[in-house]
């Protein structure tokens, strides 16, 4: 855990958008920003350690609620999961997509108001990862994304329940505005979005079913195939013996990738 006294908590609605961030106290001549999304069903405040240790190496740290997720929902966590999984692609698509183009605002929102450069960071952590990815798509701002037992490939084949390993997950059929979100901002799909070379770091569990991390790999080494100037830009690491839900213990992973982060500042 991070000093406290390093840097200060602050939260605010960017329109509808739910925010909150911390910076360090010190006030730098060039402030680097960079939005961290939590996982599905989880908010904000959850990513509040993650964002204090990004303010003390020196980040103005930023998450906001993903779309229903947190200030923005109105079912509990057990209702949401059971509605999402419920019917995967009509479901969580939309949230992907709804959350990927909030980014922009929000970035738009910090550039104008926290006098941070506009050459963005942004990560996450599982459905926070996907958003980030998706966002680095659609906003040439962004030049560097830590995507954490993630994916960019909307579709997850493969998927297995968390609860019950070897259990597949009911993929549902989307919706036409489901479908929507898919067909515009799926990344790996959507290769000639991520041409001019975004820096993107898969960090991938070993033994993670749940988001399986063949889709970083495909999308790796699609990038490459298509844009072989670019396509060393994005790393996949794997952690050995992790699971999905093994990512909730920080290290040694997150100092790895906390390290990463910096090595662009």
């Amino acid at each position: 855990m991070s000093n406290i006294s390093q840097f200060s908590t602050n939260s605010a609605w960017i329109d509808h958008i739910p925010a909150l961030w911390c910076e360090p106290q010190t006030r730098r001549s060039t402030r680097q920003l960079i939005v961290f999304v939590p996982p599905f069903s989880g908010t904000k405040e959850l990513m509040l350690p993650y964002l204090q240790d990004l303010a003390a190496a020196g980040f103005v740290a930023l998450s906001f609620d993903p779309w229903q997720h947190g200030e923005r929902g109105n079912e509990s966590e057990e209702e949401l999961i059971a509605r999402v999984f419920g019917n995967f692609r009509r479901n969580m698509w939309p949230i992907l997509g709804q959350s990927a183009l909030d980014m922009l605002r929000v970035i738009d929102w910090a550039v104008a108001t926290l006098n941070v450069e506009p050459h963005v960071y942004t990560g996450g952590v599982s459905m926070g990862g996907d958003i980030s990815v998706a966002a680095a798509g659609i906003d040439h701002r962004i030049e560097r994304v830590a995507a954490i037992v993630a994916t960019p490939d909307w579709l997850r084949p493969g998927m297995q329940n968390i609860s019950e390993p070897g259990v597949l997950l009911p993929t549902g059929t989307p919706d036409a505005y489901a479908q929507y979100f898919y067909d515009r901002l799926n990344p790996l799909t959507r290769l000639s979005a991520f041409a001019h070379g975004p820096a993107i770091h898969f960090i991938c569990g070993e033994k993670d079913t749940h988001v399986p991390p063949d889709g970083a790999l495909r999308f790796q080494a699609a990038l490459q195939a298509a844009y072989p100037e670019n396509g060393d830009h994005v790393q996949v690491k794997f952690v050995a013996g992790f699971g999905h839900m093994d990512f909730d213990d920080r290290n040694p992973w997150w100092s790895d990738c906390l390290a990463w982060l910096s090595e662009g500042k």
